[in-house]
């Protein structure tokens, strides 16, 4: 009994030992697979972790290499598309931060030089809006001396006229005068015929009282003062002739410097009823100037006042041009950070 109880103890032991053995070589087996596989999954978990920290960092240069099929495969394709993507965007940014900084920077030069050529055009124009006024003034004012000198030319004209026909009047009246004169030397050429006629009359008298004699003395007498007084009126006929010949020539001479007189009086009349006409056009276009010089004033100010609405959005321009040049300036510094190739 004894020695079948030592027996069982001793077989006990053995199989004791042999499961030890077992277990033993099964823990090893599991460490050295457990450390293989922590290998196997660690390795590119920490590969994984640095790709993702150099991200985190701004650090795009490099990109997690997918060698693997299984979820950590999976994992590392998607930070390197990630990494792709993000390097894709930050350059974008980066150029687009660049091209609004110059952009930018150029609205800015432009402003400047519009600001600059808006303000001398304001004052350009605030000098020609002066000068309109006084020259609406000045276009009003010959307009104005314009009106009364058309007033003055057409009392001129009036006058001219009314002389015009005082000097016709007296052409009419020189005329009349001259037939009258002609009329008068026709009558003084009878009166002279007669007294010529008288004379022989008083002749013969004389001739047949002397064939009278004695008889006939008397009649002689009364025929000696007939002739006398047929001669004298004979003589003052002719002094009378020669006197309205006279008065005839100075009359027709007079007649023709008075119609000559009438028809440069005509010619005045004529003349100053043009520059009347003339100066009453002068006068319609200095009111039209007037008025169109005032409309002109007038869109002057108003292109003023749109110049200095105009500056005044050019300097609010330049402000926003400057707030985005700052903007982009900021930006380009927060993309700075991120750096897309090795060095």
């Amino acid at each position: 009994t004894t020695t079948l109880i030592d027996a069982a103890g001793a077989e006990r032991m053995r199989t004791v030992w042999l499961v030890s053995g077992v277990m033993l070589a099964i823990v090893a087996l599991l460490a050295v697979g457990t450390a293989s596989l922590v290998r196997a999954i660690c390795r590119p978990l920490r590969d994984v972790v640095q790709v993702a920290e150099r991200i985190g960092s701004g650090d795009l240069s490099h990109a997690a290499a997918a060698q693997r099929d299984d979820e950590i495969g999976d994992v590392q394709r998607a930070l390197a598309q990630m990494t792709e993507s993000l390097r894709r965007l930050v350059g974008e940014v980066r150029h687009t931060a660049d091209s609004i900084s110059t952009a930018s920077t150029e609205i800015a030069t432009g402003n400047t030089d519009l600001s600059s050529r808006t303000e001398q055009a304001a004052s350009n124009l605030q000098q020609t809006a002066s000068s309109m006024e006084q020259l609406t003034g000045t276009v009003k004012q010959t307009a104005d001396s314009a009106h009364t000198a058309n007033q003055l030319a057409s009392s001129a004209s009036t006058v001219a006229r009314r002389g015009g026909e005082v000097v016709t009047q007296v052409v009419s009246t020189m005329n009349e005068i001259n037939s009258s004169s002609k009329k008068i030397a026709d009558i003084i050429g009878v009166i002279d015929g007669i007294a010529f006629q008288t004379n022989i009359l008083a002749l013969n008298a004389a001739v047949e009282a002397a064939r009278a004699g004695e008889q006939g003395r008397g009649f002689a007498v009364v025929a000696g003062e007939v002739r006398s007084l047929a001669q004298r009126s004979a003589e003052a006929a002719k002094e009378i002739k020669a006197l309205i010949g006279t008065s005839v020539d100075r009359v027709e001479v007079g007649s023709k410097l008075v119609q000559d007189a009438g028809t440069t009086m005509n010619e005045i009349v004529a003349s100053v009823q043009r520059v009347s006409d003339i100066i009453g056009e002068i006068t319609a276009a200095s009111s039209e100037q007037s008025s169109g010089i005032g409309q002109v004033n007038v869109a002057v100010t108003q292109l003023d006042q749109m110049t200095q609405q105009n500056a005044a959005l050019v300097e609010q321009s330049a402000a926003a041009a400057e707030s985005l040049k700052e903007q982009a300036r900021k930006l380009s510094g927060v993309v700075s950070t991120f750096r897309l190739q090795a060095a």
